[in-house]
């Protein structure tokens, strides 16, 4: 039985999200502060964490920080009434899986919970894709170009990794952000256009190619 880690402090919030995972088949455990979460997260018992932002003692940001360096790769689900823009990017680029807003819909959570640790443990039946010079290593988060150590965020790289599994394909934004990110964002967006230009910069300009009025490929 797949266990998950519910990190929030308010115990309605918490009560509710425990009740439906209960009754979806999940073993539970909830932790009301930052140290405590971070404790438990650690401790490997757990298959996934919900984690809210807000927490006393820690705050959600500096528990996802703590957990991804100390070389963690537990699936996180961000989950917070924090909702603007930059809280999103921060918590995407400190290592979060995905990124829900409340109010939510718990059915909402319980399908990104159940599609991110169908990812997790796709990864384990193949642990590098490589894709002409460049080689992804997708249980250590680690990128190679001819060999030599690349770099990426943990956005950069799984935006790598999607092109790669796509090889050849046009991506379109939308399809990269709902894979990608996981999270509505606003159509008008270009966080997906900056991140193609960061990958660019970083494994070369002419692998990624814009395909006009359709999205991207790599070639």
């Amino acid at each position: 039985m797949a266990s998950i880690l519910i990190a929030e402090d308010e115990a309605r919030i918490s009560g509710f999200i425990e009740k439906g995972l209960r009754s979806a088949g999940f073993a539970t455990r909830v932790a009301a502060a930052g140290p405590l979460a971070l404790e438990l997260a650690q401790s490997d018992e757990f298959d996934l964490m919900v984690l809210d932002v807000n927490l006393p003692g820690m705050d959600g940001f500096a528990v996802l920080e703590h957990l991804r360096g100390g070389g963690s790769r537990m699936p996180v689900i961000i989950l917070t009434a924090r909702v603007e823009l930059h809280d999103t990017v921060a918590g995407l680029e400190g290592g979060a899986d995905d990124y829900l807003g409340k109010p939510f819909r718990f059915d909402e959570l319980l399908a990104r919970i159940r599609l991110r640790m169908r990812r997790d443990d796709d990864t384990g039946s193949l642990a590098a894709l490589s894709h002409r010079d460049l080689t992804l290593d997708v249980r250590t988060r680690e990128a190679r170009l001819d060999g030599r150590r690349v770099e990426l965020s943990s956005r950069e790289f799984a935006l790598a990794e999607e092109f790669v599994r796509n090889a050849g394909q046009v991506l379109s934004r939308e399809q990269l952000l709902s894979r990608v990110w996981g999270y509505d964002f606003d159509p008008g967006s270009n966080v997906a256009d900056v991140y193609v230009g960061y990958l660019r910069q970083k494994l070369g300009s002419d692998r990624i190619e814009t395909v006009r009025g359709a999205g991207y490929r790599l070639v």
